[in-house]
């Protein structure tokens, strides 16, 4: 059976910014989970749901043309991936859609697949105003979650942690009806994000839960409910080994409801190489936050 909980729910932009890093550190400290509001992009996330619902309505064939690459670009069909190794499961019942960062970063056009202007003409414009101002969103929140850890809020980005930021937006599409063989599947199965922070937004249909402790038997599962208007943001593995698992990496899963959900997930991922000088400087600066008494 899985319980309700109530995540702290922080306000990016606060007048009272003391209380809004003190949230943060609580929550990561507990859950690695959270909630964030007033960050400004309501409209853009309107339009990527109504963009994200015209792909995925497209015939299978014409969406396998756009099928991941090599640098991880694109759509990947149901079944296609199985987030948790131990499963026996013949794959996630998810569909989605890669759409990261060029490799030289300069430009989001690059790298990427596109659909064609003649099937979504507005489809590309709203995936990169999307990408470019969840960014931003995504930065500021780590300048906060610096100053949780007691570090300058320009730590990440001093060291080169963003430099430059890889970030990938990540369509998902969950099936409503289920098949017979499918029942016992998950839409995404048990897993943690591996990059530094992520950012989730629903179209309010349940299905996400986490498991605050993985080595509970009986696992104990938690819905983490819809909050109109708001960001859920977890923290990756990156970020907890940084903090000498200080802050929490949470298991967490998509179950199937039987109802048809979409959501779209920013992950913010670190630079592709952070020479190891500045990794024992993040290990020691979170020896100090951990010792620090900020509860």
């Amino acid at each position: 059976m899985a319980g309700s909980l109530q995540l702290p729910l922080v306000d990016l932009f606060s007048a009272d910014r003391a209380a809004a890093v003190q949230s943060i550190r609580e929550a990561c400290l507990e859950y690695g989970f959270f909630y964030i509001k007033n960050h400004g992009i309501d409209r853009e996330i309107q339009l990527v749901f109504r963009e994200s619902e015209k792909f995925f309505s497209l015939p299978f064939d014409e969406k396998m043309k756009l099928q991941r690459n090599d640098d991880h670009r694109g759509y990947t069909p149901p079944y296609a991936e199985n987030l948790d190794p131990s499963s026996k499961s013949k794959g996630d019942l998810k569909e989605s859609f890669y759409i990261g960062p060029a490799k030289s970063c300069k430009s989001i056009l690059e790298s990427n697949q596109w659909p064609s202007e003649a099937s979504l003409p507005l489809w590309r414009a709203t995936m990169v105003s999307y990408h470019e101002k969840v960014l931003i969103i995504g930065k500021h929140l780590l300048s906060l979650i610096a100053l949780s850890l007691k570090l300058d809020e320009r730590f990440f980005e001093t060291i080169g942690a963003l430099d430059p930021p890889m970030g990938f937006v990540r369509l998902l599409h969950y099936p409503g009806e289920l098949k017979v063989e499918d029942y016992d599947n998950y839409g995404a199965s048990a897993h943690s994000d591996y990059g530094m922070i992520t950012l989730l937004v629903t179209d309010g249909v349940p299905g996400l839960q986490i498991c605050r402790d993985k080595d509970r038997r009986p696992q104990l599962w938690e819905d983490v409910p819809h909050i109109e208007g708001a960001f859920i943001v977890n923290i990756g593995d990156m970020l907890e080994r940084w903090t000498n698992c200080l802050f929490r990496s949470t298991l967490h899963r998509v179950v199937a409801i039987g109802k048809e959900r979409y959501s779209v997930n920013f992950q913010c991922l670190n630079a592709p190489s952070i020479p190891l000088k500045l990794f024992l400087i993040l290990a020691l600066m979170s020896l100090k936050a951990s010792a620090s008494t900020v509860y």
